[in-house]
């Protein structure tokens, strides 16, 4: 690093707020204990006196905490954007190495490959954007088979913080491609909190889709009925799974009292599912997409999620293994006993048992799908 690198101060990390800016997040945490105290002046009247100045010298405490958060939330934010900057010169290298703008340095290996005239072929790091988001698992439940062909054009995501309103933005970067005009396609997220994160809104492009390549829908024929006089099959498009969707987010509506409750948990698991897949080529992707590519990072994830599952595995084989013993057991009384009843009755009994017990066990082993982690890194 450079000298004016290394003399870094104070004064750099809060370049970027304004005394209104400082002012603001300190008022905010104190309006949201002064909203506490009224909700809660119940319950301080209810205490002792002794206990009751106990609790308002706490309280005095967490305001002295709570200032010396929101300087953290401000560090914070203007370290982020210091690092930023300085990731944005390794961010180019790797782009002008994965779309073959600039070369590495040739190896034996590489300059043999050249003589064999593959080089000239090959420009680059073919699908590298598209490999790393497959091997995300967030990501690749959203990537469909006919993405594949429209992703394979993609030449670099980045993200930017956005001030107002507070927020950020995603800019996936397109090389000239048969599906859709755009070049460039964004997606911006308005956060109410941003270090919460609650979510007000997203937005995304609205992507110009050549004739007949829309992804997002699928076009289905049906044809005439026998005797029919329109001979033509009748066609209609209809919307399909697609990464693309990424870009039309679920919209809240202005008016609260339009939707019944059970749309709105649906439209918050949709916000918060929509602002995971952000959160994951935002905080993961992008800056490790090399890692993604090679599948690194892939192997790490997974390490993280064995760790805590073998106990549990192990203790359920021994619970299962006594079970089956005593399943075992009781099958050979019952076959004992059936052999002087009616062969019919007894197959119709235990069919019927038998069809019960699938249904519950299906049931219960059902897991309902995964919560979105929505939380920032």
């Amino acid at each position: 690093m450079s000298n004016d690198k290394d003399n870094f101060s104070m004064a750099d990390l809060t370049a970027a707020f304004n005394d209104e800016d400082r002012a603001g997040l300190v008022n905010a945490l104190k309006n949201k204990l002064q909203s506490l105290t009224g909700q809660h002046s119940e319950l301080l009247e209810n205490l002792s006196p002794t206990v009751r100045k106990r609790v308002e010298d706490l309280r005095e405490i967490q305001s002295e905490h709570d200032e010396l958060e929101a300087k953290f939330f401000e560090e914070r934010a203007a370290l982020e954007a210091k690092y930023q900057k300085l990731y944005q010169p390794l961010y180019t290298k790797r782009y002008d190495i994965v779309n073959g703008v600039a070369e590495v340095e040739a190896t034996n290996e590489v300059a043999m490959d050249q003589d064999g005239g593959k080089a000239g072929e090959e420009k680059g790091v073919p699908d590298f954007w598209l490999v790393a988001m497959k091997n995300n698992e967030v990501l690749a439940e959203e990537i469909t088979e006919r993405d594949e062909g429209a992703l394979k054009y993609l030449k670099d995501i980045k993200w930017c913080r956005i001030e107002d309103p507070k927020g950020f933005k995603l800019e996936f970067f397109f090389d000239t491609n048969p599906y859709f005009k755009n070049s460039v396609l964004t997606k911006t997220y308005h956060m109410i909190d941003e270090d919460e994160p609650i979510l007000e809104k997203a937005i995304g492009t609205e992507i110009e889709w050549y004739p007949g390549k829309c992804l997002t829908q699928k076009l289905l024929k049906k044809k005439p009925k026998k005797g029919s006089k329109n001979a033509k099959p009748i066609t209609k498009t209809e919307d399909c799974e697609s990464f693309f969707n990424f870009f039309s987010p679920p919209q809240v509506p202005d008016d609260d009292e339009d939707i019944d409750e059970d749309t709105a948990e649906e439209l918050q698991n949709q916000m918060e599912q929509d602002y995971d897949i952000g959160s994951t080529i935002r905080d993961k992707i992008i800056p490790h997409a090399v890692s993604w590519f090679t599948g690194e990072a892939v192997q790490g994830d997974e390490l993280g999620l064995d760790d805590g599952d073998n106990d549990d595995y192990e203790d359920i084989d021994e619970d299962d293994d006594e079970e089956e013993d005593e399943d075992d057991e009781e099958d050979e009384d019952e076959e004992d006993e059936d052999e002087d009843e009616d062969e019919g009755k007894t197959k119709k009994k235990s069919s019927a048992g038998n069809k019960k017990s699938g249904r519950t066990q299906v049931g219960d082993g059902q897991q309902g799908e995964r919560p979105p982690e929505c939380k920032q890194q």
